[in-house]
């Protein structure tokens, strides 16, 4: 009388290893960069409040962007030199274009910069930088 086998031989044992690293490794990239993507939108956010000042202003002053274009007009204060998030500060151009810069902060590099930019009518805001071309953001 054969005796039956009981448990999983070793061939199966390694398949299944295989097979989780096989995961892991297409797993592990796709996480670091959703990790990135989350940090990121803190970044995004923070310029919401002052690109809704600017279509405010825009829009009282007659579209006068000299009277729209710094945080002192705006009644704003904007964030600056903070070191302990994501974002590290915003500032607005002339022509009403934000450019926000993060910290080296979760995966996202410093240089990563975002600017989000009017058009003509100031209706229109296209983002445009490293934050478009890294996928942080889709215009």
């Amino acid at each position: 009388m054969k005796a039956m086998q009981k448990g999983f031989t070793l061939i199966e044992l390694m398949i299944v290893v295989a097979i989780i690293g096989i995961l892991a490794a297409v797993a592990l990239p796709a996480y670091q960069n959703y990790m990135k993507k989350a940090a990121y939108s803190e970044v995004t956010a923070a310029m919401d409040p002052v690109k809704t000042a600017i279509v405010i202003c825009m829009q009282t002053t007659g579209q006068v962007i000299g009277q729209c274009n710094t945080a002192a007009l705006l009644s704003l204060t904007l964030p600056t030199g903070q070191t302990t998030s994501a974002l590290n500060n915003i500032t607005i151009g002339a022509t009403g274009a934000i450019t926000a810069t993060p910290n080296a902060y979760k995966g996202i590099v410093a240089t990563d910069t975002c600017v989000l930019s009017p058009d003509a009518n100031f209706l229109v805001w296209s983002y445009s930088g490293a934050c478009l071309t890294n996928g942080y953001v889709k215009n």
